[in-house]
Parts: C-alpha cells; sequence; structure tokens
C-alpha cells in the first residue's frame, strides 16, 4: 500500500549462526509502532535492514515509498536514526554536535537557528550548549542524540532502545518529547526490552528468536492471555515458584520483581494456591487476580507454542 510509512514484507537476514525473520509488520503515518522483545531477538536487525545499511537475505520492504534493497539513499534523507550506542562526538560540546549534524545533513543556514532553539527547547538543553557532550548525563545524552536525528525534520524517526541505561526520569521525559514530535505528524518506530513502554505505542510487534510472534494494539495483545494471572507479594520467590509450579492447573509461576505471577485456568483456583501457600507457612494474604502484562502474555504464548504474526 502506497499510503503506509513501512510496508515490510518477508525480510529475512541470515547469518552463520542465527536466522532473523521472515518479518511482516506495516507502519501507518503518525503512527507510534514499537519492536518489543528482550536483547538478542533480531529488534536492531531489522531496524538496520528498514534503513538499508544492512542488505536482508530476502523479502522485500518500502519505507517511504523507497525499497530498502536499492534505493536505501533515498531513504536516508527522510529519516531520522538513533542507534543503541551513544554515537556523536564526546569531544565536541552540545552546540557543536548540533552543528555538524546540521552540516551533515545540509539543514539550510537561514533555518537552523530557529530549529536548533526549538529542539533545545524541547529537550531542555538550552542551558548546555556549551557543555561538551561526553561530560552530559545520560540521559541527556540521549536528548542530544535525538536533537541530532531531529534537525533535519525528518518524516520517520527510528530508535533502538533509546532508554535502555537511562534513569526513569530521563525515561519519562524523553517519551515526553516523543510524544509531542508524534503529536506534530512524526511516524516513530522504537525498539525497547521494556513491556512497560509497549502502552506508549499505538500498536506493537512482539518479537522472539528472530520472528514476530504477534502484532496489535497493547489491549487487544492483552486479550491473548492464555488463562488468568494472579500475583503475590512478600513470599519467597524461589520457594513459592517451586510448590505452585507442580500444582495442577497452574500454567506457570514466574518472578516480577519482588512479586510472583501465577497463570491458572480460572479465577476459582485462587483458594486452591492460597491453600498451597498456607499449607507451606508462606503469606497470602497479598494473593489477588490481576489484570496481564504483556510480560505475562509474552511468556504466555511462547509456552503455548503460538509462533505466528497475527498482524491487522
Amino acid at each position: 500500500m502506497d499510503d503506509l510509512t513501512i510496508d515490510c514484507q518477508g525480510l529475512h537476514k541470515r547469518f552463520d549462526t542465527a536466522t532473523v525473520g521472515p518479518i511482516h509488520f506495516e507502519v501507518r503515518p503518525g503512527e507510534v509502532f514499537g519492536l518489543l522483545g528482550p536483547d538478542g531477538v533480531g529488534k536492531t536487525t531489522t531496524m538496520r535492514m528498514l534503513l538499508g545499511i544492512l542488505p536482508p537475505t530476502s523479502g522485500e520492504a518500502k519505507v517511504l515509498g523507497f525499497r530498502v534493497t536499492d534505493q536505501s539513499e533515498s531513504i536516508k534523507r527522510e529519516i531520522g536514526y538513533m542507534s543503541q550506542r551513544f554515537a556523536l562526538y564526546g569531544d565536541l560540546t552540545v552546540a557543536e554536535n548540533i552543528s555538524f549534524y546540521s552540516d551533515l545533513f545540509q539543514v539550510p543556514l537561514r533555518e537552523r537557528p530557529e530549529r536548533t532553539r526549538k529542539l533545545l527547547e524541547a529537550s531542555r538543553l538550552t542551558p548546555f550548549t556549551s557543555r561538551q557532550a561526553q561530560n552530559l548525563s545520560g540521559g541527556m545524552k540521549q536528548k542530544l542524540a535525538l536533537v541530532c536525528a531531529l534537525i533535519h525534520t525528518p518524516r520517520l524517526l527510528l530508535l533502538d532502545e533509546p532508554t535502555t541505561g537511562v534513569d526513569p526520569v530521563s525515561r519519562r521525559d524523553f517519551w515526553q518529547i516523543l510524544n509531542g514530535l508524534v503529536r506534530d505528524g512524526l511516524t516513530l518506530v522504537v525498539s525497547t526490552p521494556y513491556m512497560d513502554e509497549a502502552d506508549r505505542c499505538h500498536r506493537i510487534a512482539l518479537m522472539h528468536q528472530g520472528r514476530i510472534l504477534l502484532t496489535d494494539t497493547p489491549d487487544e495483545i492483552r486479550k491473548k492471555m492464555h488463562g488468568v494471572v494472579l500475583e503475590v507479594q512478600g513470599v519467597s520467590q524461589e520457594e513459592t515458584r517451586s510448590i505452585l509450579q507442580n500444582l495442577d492447573g497452574v500454567k506457570s509461576a514466574e518472578s516480577f520483581g519482588e512479586r510472583v505471577h501465577i497463570v491458572v485456568d480460572s479465577p476459582d483456583q485462587i483458594e486452591l494456591i492460597r491453600d498451597a501457600l498456607q499449607r507451606n507457612h508462606l503469606p497470602s494474604d497479598t494473593l489477588h487476580q490481576i489484570t496481564p502484562g504483556l510480560e505475562d502474555v509474552f511468556i504466555s504464548l511462547l509456552m503455548s507454542g503460538e509462533d505466528a504474526n497475527h498482524a491487522e
């Protein structure tokens, strides 16, 4: 479809020891689309194929109407990209990095001051224009990288795990900037290992072992949950998991921070779980049913063997 920002049909990359793909998904104009999954599932490889940096072994994709296989130079002029690692020049100041990328993208001289002012204001970097990039905090470095990726006013922005290793406050600020850009019409594709960031996306693709398990809105993906999720806090996680995993009707028991999530067939089994905890002298007063998180759904899909792309 010509009106799609990204139309990815069967992109496939074969390495010596791993394979990514075939990858199928579409991204619509003005959409926030997330590639979600743990490290090593193929998110970065997928992005690099879309950028034209990494040639696919097979398959095809169009980005902004251009084919990734033979029109990658046209794509690069229209997009912004942030890699996982801070890739700016540490010995240059904030202002100098922005000026360098303005030159690189051939931003017209008359437009640079206003574009720079707006981006610095949005990212709250105005007071730090004379500071060397290497002396910025992790969150500020990411904001500077974002400014440099946006200085040429791209139509599409690809961000590869932009908030990994960034503190929670900086993550929130970063997403506030992105949400403002999307409201202004930018299309955004972001990869992340953080399941909680999925709710910031209009649609997400859950990835596992180089393939997409499921593509849909976060709410619709939650509906794919196999079973009911119970949560208990304040227990010995290892002991609790060992006890509950052997009970009839328990699909899984997984640690989530200081909590244990138990997946069962029916909410009626909550008393069975409570009795098992009490028999083993473990606290059960915090046991309750919860709305499944995307991590719960992800684990459930893997355990059920569901390995197909249920896009749209």
